[in-house]
């Protein structure tokens, strides 16, 4: 799947630091940042 500038990100699903997974749909009306550091698995 690719996205256009301008498109709407997927909803998806992953864990977050808590323990307890988090869907970007929950978040619907809040600034969101995400931060990928593939392979160095170092929290943010």
């Amino acid at each position: 799947m690719s996205l256009k500038v301008g498109d709407k990100a997927p909803d998806f699903t992953l864990p977050s630091h808590l323990g307890t997974e988090v869907s970007l749909s929950e978040l619907r009306g809040k600034n969101v940042l995400l931060v990928f550091f593939p392979l160095a698995w170092t929290p943010v």
